[in-house]
């Protein structure tokens, strides 16, 4: 078969992992990612990286369990594998309150289970090693507009996330600013988080992350002191050793919030052509739980665009 060159645009989580699925999945694809940003300056790498359950309105229940369900898999075969420490990916204890435990004061009932933590800063740069293995290729260049690409390429794999404000003119993906503190606090072991999921103490391996903030539009990038205070007031409350924590940094990053993922395939005019384009992005606070899941979808939308359009058609 004819070598196809698809180019995936964002190097996120969502990004990576998408352009794994395609080099693996369809070898006769010679995949290129591209992005102005790697690891360790993605949004991606902030993330606290633990696997909770996603409820987007307009997506079937079943299609959500089946993007968890896909990364969990995914991400559990490693965290048992001995690529764990390298990929950055653990199983963890989390205790989650949601009203009077005698451990946690003011809160009344709680879970507490085994989930997966992946951070980011260890698992992207082990995915994009994944990635070269299969012959993928790495550009690190800005897109402005996919019209850059569309003589390059064959196919397009848009996972640019919050930048397909800009690239696409997509309104519905909007900012949603998170910052988070690190801290040094080796003593602690599980997770911990508040019921509504804005309060959080997660251990890693390096440090803790505690967190959060939810803030709905805004384009803020600096560390705000009102919203440090507010974290770490919190976050002792729920765990009054924290009080000993050495503080050693602070992260404020911008999620791709959207009503809805958008994974989904259309037909773009493109310097001349009519080109292939599978849309994967708008994963909110969501990119880690289900980035597998729906880069395995985004594969299948490009098996799909290659059938109905084969490169390359000339209007």
């Amino acid at each position: 078969m004819k070598t196809v060159r698809v180019a995936v645009v964002g190097a996120g989580v969502v990004g990576v992992s998408t352009a794994v699925c395609i080099a693996e999945a369809l070898p006769f694809c010679a995949v290129t990612l591209i992005a102005d940003r790697f690891s360790p300056d993605t949004t991606s790498d902030g993330a606290a990286g633990i696997l909770f359950a996603a409820e987007f309105p307009d997506v079937p229940i079943a299609t959500q369990r089946r993007w968890f369900r896909s990364s969990f898999q995914h991400l559990l075969a490693i965290a048992q594998s001995e690529e764990a420490p390298e990929a950055g990916v653990t199983l963890n204890d989390v205790i989650i309150c949601s009203a009077e435990l005698r451990r946690f004061p003011g809160h009344a009932c709680g879970q507490f289970f085994t989930t997966l933590k992946c951070e980011c800063r260890s698992y992207l740069p082990w995915l994009q090693r994944r990635f070269r293995g299969a012959g993928g290729r790495v550009q690190r260049r800005r897109v402005d507009s996919l019209q850059e690409l569309g003589g390059d390429f064959d196919l397009l794999v848009n996972c640019s996330g919050l930048g397909s404000r800009a690239l696409l003119g997509d309104m519905q993906v909007e900012p949603v600013r998170g910052q988070v503190l690190q801290v040094e606090a080796p003593w602690l072991q599980h997770f911990i988080r508040d019921g509504d999921g804005k309060t959080y103490i997660y251990p890693g391996v390096r440090s803790v992350t505690i967190g959060g903030t939810r803030q709905v539009g805004d384009w803020r990038l600096e560390e705000d002191q009102t919203d440090t205070e507010g974290i770490v007031e919190r976050c002792r409350r729920l765990e009054p050793s924290l009080s000993r924590a050495k503080v050693l940094g602070c992260w404020v990053g911008l999620r791709p919030g959207r009503r809805n993922p958008r994974v989904e395939k259309e037909l773009l005019q493109l310097g001349g052509c009519r080109v292939p384009v599978v849309h994967n992005y708008g994963h909110g606070g969501w990119g880690v739980t289900l980035a597998w899941g729906t880069a395995v979808d985004a594969v299948e939308l490009v098996r799909q665009s290659l059938q109905e359009t084969p490169p390359r058609s000339k209007l």
